[in-house]
């Protein structure tokens, strides 16, 4: 673990700590809108399990970075120094294993699809991005650069394949979605290209670059960013085309009754 200054080590503690607070308000938000109502429950309920993973993943990593270092007075300069206890990043990995393919089930959960095609796309979506994660963590914990480009490139490929779907084949899927809702599912695909493409490059440049204290801390406090608005920024989205999804369905609901019935529907 690099030196760090005291600037630095708070940075990095901060953005940890406000990852949990933001990952774990996220997580009540969900799990209270999804009891609200059954229409689209279940992918309101698996932003918040995302979320939930995420804040106690979270909480291991804050404990661990902080126990990696200790405080340390030279010439009355004030730095934190690795302590001796490793810093287990292995965290963030076993959090992504288990929340990037349930960012998929979120997705398709909301979208309106026939059931078996619904069930293919989540067989794809879920497998790649599985294999995504998997691959990349042998390089993640190699020293070789070598090594480390192999299982990049390897973990590229389910990523490529996995954005192939998402823009081209999901892309059919949208013309069956309400021009309200399509806007918000494009967005939702946004937000994920976005944030994803942090986590190669920041995985390139450790390869690329030794990292220093700078670089330490920017991988760090991006990851955490990265992360916030790949879960609760993206449940929030996903909640947001629930919603608008199940008030146009009640508009079609009560225009029906009203042809039906010749009246208008009652107003409180």
């Amino acid at each position: 673990m690099p030196e760090l200054s005291v600037a630095q080590f708070s940075l990095v503690s901060n953005m940890l700590s406000f990852a949990i607070a933001t990952l774990g308000a996220a997580a009540v938000f969900f799990f209270i809108s999804s009891a609200s109502g059954k229409r689209y429950q279940l992918a309101i309920t698996v932003s918040g399990i995302v979320c939930a993973i995420a804040t106690y993943h979270y909480v291991r990593i804050y404990d661990s970075f902080v126990t990696a270092y200790t405080m340390q007075t030279v010439g009355g300069v004030v730095t934190y120094v690795a302590s001796g206890s490793p810093f287990n990043d292995f965290y963030r990995y076993a959090d992504w294993f288990i929340t990037v393919p349930l960012l998929m089930v979120e997705l398709v959960a909301v979208l309106t699809l026939p059931k078996g095609e619904s069930r293919k796309l989540l067989i794809k979506l879920v497998v790649a991005t599985a294999l995504m994660i998997g691959l990349g963590y042998p390089g993640e914990i190699s020293s070789d650069a070598g090594t480390r480009w192999l299982w990049w490139t390897l973990s590229m490929i389910p990523f490529v394949y996995v954005l192939y779907v998402l823009f081209i084949e999901l892309g059919k899927a949208l013309e069956r979605e309400a021009p309200q809702v399509q806007s918000l599912i494009k967005l939702a695909r946004v937000v994920l290209l976005v944030t994803w493409l942090f986590y190669p490059a920041a995985y390139a440049a450790q390869t690329l670059f030794a990292l220093n204290a700078t670089g330490e801390v920017a991988v760090q406090v991006g990851y955490s960013i990265a992360d916030i608005t790949a879960k609760a920024g993206y449940g929030l989205v996903i909640y947001m085309i629930a919603r608008t999804k199940a008030q146009l369905e009640d508009s079609s609901t009560e225009s029906v009754s009203t042809e039906v019935t010749g009246l208008e529907p009652s107003r409180r």
